[in-house]
């Protein structure tokens, strides 16, 4: 294990012209000085790509865990009202688990987030053809999209806090997208107890570009499921879907309906009533459209957990956030001392809409050469 406590620089204090200067220095370094970034070995990947897991501290002692393969997020800590921080997404113990398979979990998903219809598309009069791992649709960039590679990474420490930067060049016709496509994104752990993550990509050739973070939340790991917490959701319109979770195009108002979390609502409140978009998954799984120009950063969603007083406030440059309840999960997986059942969890994955390819309607996924595509996310943690 490599164990990195960064601290200031003789050589810095030395170059420095007044006293006021080498005042602020040592002030940040003693903030600094509670700042860890370690390096783990966590194993190997059946192609041979030896893996690292990164365990970042703020200098408030929250923990953030990702890997670099398919930049993992394994845990992360949250504190509640009296200041206990604890692990609140689900996860595994060991790389084993995640290589066997699971439903994304904490992963970092692409080429395209969410489903693209049929597999396919047409960009500049060329149909293209995706892998179909959902079905007749394609989910998530395929049977081994961005969630499956060996990322190139990288710790630093920055001002605001410690930093895992993730590059990947997807070849061109990967799970059948066309373009090479150079990607980056960075975790960036906060000072003010946040998890701040940008993406950005360039392509040598039109494509298509929709990266989003599956990590499946629960603010309370003494509970088995979500039901009882509090959810908020800044829109006034989501996306109804086919029976193949496809939206069906135009958004319709929440108003009168279970998706309306204008208000904080539990989310097992409404869960179950007897509505046509509701049966079709057994819960929440689908998109809704994001009160506040698309490219700035704006309020996604609230999730409060009353037993804990935990909250974690979600922001996004993204025109949408797919609020999935984990309604597949079945305990047929098992990790961290439990098993995960039917709402184990829930996920807020900011993105833009499912199958926009193919609905001219929709706000653009599409990117071209010269172009640089660019999100943010912000998860933002804190207790009441």
């Amino acid at each position: 294990m490599k164990r990195i406590i960064y601290s200031l620089l003789l050589a810095t204090l030395v170059a420095c012209n007044s006293a006021d200067q080498k005042s602020a220095i040592i002030e940040k370094a003693q903030e600094t000085m509670n700042i860890e970034i370690e390096e783990t070995s966590f194993g190997v990947t059946a192609e041979g790509d030896s893996v690292t897991l990164y365990k970042f501290t703020n200098t408030n002692g929250m923990t953030l865990e990702v890997m670099d393969y398919g930049g993992i997020i394994t845990s992360l800590t949250a504190p509640d009202r009296e200041g206990n921080y604890q692990d609140v997404v689900l996860g595994f113990d060991n790389l084993q688990q995640y290589l066997d398979g699971h439903p994304f979990f904490g992963a970092l998903v692409g080429r395209y987030g969410n489903r693209i219809a049929g597999g396919k598309f047409i960009l500049d009069g060329q149909e293209f053809h995706l892998v179909q791992n959902n079905g007749d649709n394609h989910l998530h960039g395929g049977t081994k999209g961005f969630d499956k590679k060996a990322w190139h990474s990288k710790a630093r420490e920055t001002p605001d806090g410690p930093m895992l930067e993730l590059t990947y060049t997807s070849e061109h016709m990967e799970e059948g997208y066309p373009g090479e496509l150079k990607v980056k994104v960075t975790y960036l752990l906060t000072n003010d107890d946040a998890l701040k993550i940008d993406y950005s990509a360039t392509t040598d050739r039109p494509t298509i570009v929709n990266m989003t973070q599956h990590s499946y939340f629960n603010l309370n790991p003494q509970s088995n499921d979500i039901l009882d917490h509090q959810l908020k959701i800044n829109a006034d319109q989501y996306l109804p879907v086919d029976e193949g979770l496809i939206p069906l195009g135009s958004p319709e108002r929440v108003a009168g309906t279970p998706f309306d979390f204008l208000q904080p609502h539990l989310v097992g409140e409404r869960i179950n009533e007897d509505h046509a978009q509701l049966n079709i998954g057994g819960g929440y799984d689908h998109t809704w459209v994001l009160n506040g120009p698309e490219n700035n950063l704006k309020l996604a969603a609230v999730l409060y957990d009353p037993a804990t007083g935990r909250e974690m406030t979600v922001e996004t440059t993204e025109p949408g956030v797919q609020f999935y309840s984990a309604n597949f999960l079945n305990n047929s997986l098992q990790g961290k001392g439990k098993s995960y059942g039917k709402n184990a969890g829930l996920c807020l994955e900011t993105h833009h809409y499912p199958d926009s390819p193919n609905k001219p309607e929709y706000p653009s996924v599409r990117l071209d050469p010269g172009e640089t595509y660019r999100t943010t996310t912000i998860f933002k943690f804190g207790a009441k």
